[in-house]
Parts: structure tokens; C-alpha cells; sequence
């Protein structure tokens, strides 16, 4: 898997871990000993920080860490983090002043830049959502929150770079079997509309679609059910949403896909982008 960056380039990436502790157990040391990323947004934790650094520590020792994370008040479920190798010069927890919707959802680090620029990177874990349940209206007031937050944020610094799993197909290239999914949550019209907003009006950058272009995909996430995997019957729900100076600095877009089901650390991959920084 090895793919050599440039010394120009920061080497930024996302993954819903699906559990840090069984992640770390199934292999993802071997993934993240390999990839020379700079800094890491990881969503579904699932453990506090103090054992989100420990697993970090064993699966890339004896290189050093800078460990954030928002852990979820219900023990268990959610939990999103920052983990870099430079430390930030600031961090937060929660979507502006904080709703009951964002426990252990939204974390945000500033990093100074060598030009003295800002940079602020955001690991952020939306609802999965279930139509006709208080999931959904969780789902949906986290989504509306974000349009209003977001530009906010992005008068705040000089580069935003908001990354996680985000739960929604925003098009029918991101989802296999778009027709069969309508009416569920995660391509509901009522969803990809707040995505529409995001990468239209309020001006971010879908990182992935600029530098894929016009293809199906490329997927992020597979059901562990049936053939999915094998058949990259996949949804693409991960994304790097960046304001557009950001945007203009990146390439070299990976899905770091399991060669194999057996291989694979999590039902989400990685997705790896270079962004040329100052």
C-alpha cells in the first residue's frame, strides 16, 4: 500500500474506525504504520482518549502522536478524534455553542501553517438516521445546524477542511443501488438538499467528486451482509469538504479499499488526500 508523498506535501485522511479497540485487533496498525499521514480524523471511536492514544501508541511506536478526541456521554457509541504529528495550536469540542445532537459527533483542531496561515481541520460523525424515528430528527437538526455553523467557522480561519462520515449520499453516483434507497435514510431528498446547500451556496468543495470527476464512487463504506464488498456495492458517505483555496491544493485522492473481505479493519476505508501546504 505504500504511496510516497512529497516533502511539499501534508498527507490528510478520514475513516470511520467502526470501534477503535477491534479496529486496532484486525489490523489497522499495518495500515496506518504504512501511509505516512499527517493528520487523521477518525469517527465511531468508541473509547476514551486515554485508550484512543494507548491503541494509537502500539499500532505505530515508537513514532509520537498528538491525540484529540470528543468522547460521547453514552459509553460505547460515537466518539470522534484528531490525531496529528504536529501538535495544534488549539481545539475544540462541539458545533458552535454545542447542542444535545453533537455529543461526541464534532471536534475541531487549528493548525498554524508555515506561511503563519491557519489551518482547521474538523473530524465529524453524523446520525445514521432510521426514517420515522427520533434518529431521524436527531439526523436532521445535526445537518441544519451544520449549515449554520459552517460559515461561521470559515470566517474564523484561513483553511477549513471538514472530514468524517457524514451518513448521506449526496448523488446518485454515490450509492450502487440509488433507486432502492429513496426513502431511506442516507439518500432521502430531504438529506442531499442540506448537501446541495454545502457545496453549493455555501461555497465548500467536495474534495473526493473534484478529483474522482464523474464516476460511480468511488465508495467509502460496504454492509458486512452479504456480497456487498466483494460486489463494491458501496455507498460513498465519507468526505474531505473544503473551502476552495484548500480545494486548489489537492490531489492525489486514494480509497484505501481492503485488497480483501478478510483483510478489512472496518466496514468504512480510509480515504487519503495530499494537499499541498504552505
Amino acid at each position: 500500500m505504500r504511496d510516497a508523498k512529497s516533502g511539499q506535501q501534508t498527507r490528510i485522511a478520514s475513516v470511520n474506525v467502526n470501534g477503535i479497540r477491534a479496529a486496532h485487533r484486525k489490523g489497522m496498525g499495518e495500515w496506518l504504520a504504512d501511509r505516512e499521514i499527517d493528520i487523521l480524523a477518525l469517527q465511531e471511536v468508541r473509547a476514551n482518549e486515554e485508550i484512543l492514544t494507548k491503541l494509537v501508541g502500539e499500532m505505530t511506536a515508537p513514532e509520537t502522536w498528538h491525540v484529540h478526541e470528543y468522547e460521547a456521554a453514552d459509553k460505547g457509541r460515537a466518539g470522534v478524534a484528531i490525531i496529528s504529528r504536529k501538535p495544534p495550536i488549539a481545539t475544540r469540542r462541539g458545533i458552535g455553542e454545542g447542542h444535545p445532537e453533537d455529543d461526541g459527533r464534532w471536534i475541531e483542531a487549528d493548525y498554524e501553517l508555515g506561511d503563519g496561515s491557519t489551518l482547521t481541520v474538523v473530524s465529524v460523525y453524523v446520525h445514521s438516521g432510521e426514517v420515522g424515528t427520533p434518529k431521524q430528527e436527531h439526523k436532521m437538526r445535526f445537518l441544519r445546524y451544520m449549515t449554520e455553523y459552517l460559515p461561521q467557522l470559515a470566517q474564523r480561519t484561513d483553511h477549513l477542511l471538514i472530514m468524517g462520515d457524514l451518513n448521506v449520499g449526496h448523488r446518485e453516483l454515490d450509492i450502487k443501488n440509488w433507486k432502492g434507497n429513496v426513502k431511506n435514510s442516507g439518500f432521502l431528498p430531504e438529506e442531499r438538499a442540506y448537501f446541495d446547500a454545502y457545496f453549493g451556496e455555501l461555497g465548500f468543495r467536495d474534495v473526493a467528486r473534484d478529483l474522482a470527476g464523474e464516476i460511480d464512487g468511488p465508495y467509502t463504506w460496504w454492509s458486512y451482509r452479504g456480497k456487498a464488498f466483494d460486489n463494491d456495492t458501496g455507498w460513498r458517505i465519507d468526505y474531505h469538504m473544503a473551502t476552495p483555496a484548500l480545494a486548489e491544493l489537492a490531489g492525489n485522492l486514494k480509497v484505501d479499499r481492503a485488497q480483501d473481505y478478510s483483510l478489512r479493519w472496518s466496514d468504512h476505508a480510509p480515504l487519503v488526500v495530499d494537499y499541498q501546504l504552505p
